[in-house]
């Protein structure tokens, strides 16, 4: 048998710890009393038409729903600990908002919180607008599928990772990353995938210096490249791009195939630099 609040204002401390089989429907959780973890340790809850302004919301929640809500920003650290949670068409406005969690999925949300999704397992976005400087550090099992992400130091220190059909405008995304398939994708940014092992990007636009160096198992499938001088500096590497690449760096080993180089650079390694750079009507060794 479910329980039902609806059109309430909670703000005292753990204001509804541990509830269970509930529905939580146009709810306002703020108030003078300022209190956190108002939904800890909920079990088989879902929220609907709420708005959270208070501190560590769902912590330790297991089962959950949340649609049409809103976490403002001084939601902070709200999803922690939390496992086989959906969210959809829901705002997540505080620092923090998703870490070691489980089997959460989010969809047709807009998020917009630094170092969101770290340590976690099993994650899912899709149809996604998120804002985050430092996204899904150190997680594992993370699927994005048409997903807008504004960031900085993306996917770091991350394994098995599928990103399809996004627009990805970073920096040092992807560093020491293992597992990682990027497809029909814009990837944006500054030394994209450095120290990656098994990075492949196919049919994506990469755009940004010194991209893709000191990579093992890197694969490229039919990319496009811009603004992207110094790369595969130290990789071994296996890709076909059409276009140009402004310049390549001692690629450790491997095969690189493009249309036009504008200058492949062999001087100074610290190792054996093998790599041959073919163009489709010549080609350097």
């Amino acid at each position: 048998m479910r329980t039902c609040m609806e059109g309430k204002q909670f703000d005292e401390e753990r204001a509804l710890y541990n509830a269970q089989h509930t529905d939580v429907v146009n709810c306002l959780f703020a108030g003078p009393a300022d209190g956190e973890s108002v939904l800890k340790e909920a079990r088989d809850i879902a929220v609907k038409g709420c708005r959270f302004s208070l501190r560590y919301p769902l912590w330790h929640v297991h089962g959950f729903v949340m649609d049409n809500s809103t976490m403002d920003t001084l939601t902070r650290a709200a999803i922690w600990y939390a496992t086989e949670g959906t969210i959809t068409s829901s705002t997540l406005g505080g620092v923090k908002a998703v870490r070691e969690c489980e089997n959460i999925s989010l969809q047709n949300c807009k998020v917009e919180s630094t170092e969101f999704g770290w340590k976690s397992r099993g994650i899912t976005l899709k149809d996604v607008d998120i804002t985050s400087e430092y996204l899904f550090f150190d997680s594992r099992d993370v699927t994005l599928q048409n997903v807008h992400m504004k960031g900085k130091y993306s996917f770091q220190y991350m394994e098995n990772l599928t990103i399809e059909g996004c627009n990805l405008d970073t920096k040092d995304a992807f560093w020491h990353s293992k597992n990682v398939t990027v497809k029909n994708s814009t990837v944006k940014g500054e030394y994209l995938g450095w120290f990656s092992d098994g990075l492949t990007l196919i049919n994506c636009h990469i755009e940004g210096t010194q991209p893709l160096c000191y990579c093992k198992n890197l694969t490229l499938i039919d990319c496009t490249m811009a603004a992207a001088d110094l790369a595969f500096e130290y990789s071994d590497v296996q890709a076909t791009v059409w276009g140009h690449i402004d310049s390549v760096k001692n690629p450790r080993s491997g095969r690189i195939v493009a249309d036009s180089v504008g200058q492949i650079i062999r001087e100074d390694p610290v190792m054996p630099c093998e790599g041959v750079v073919e163009l489709r009507k010549s080609e350097f060794k």
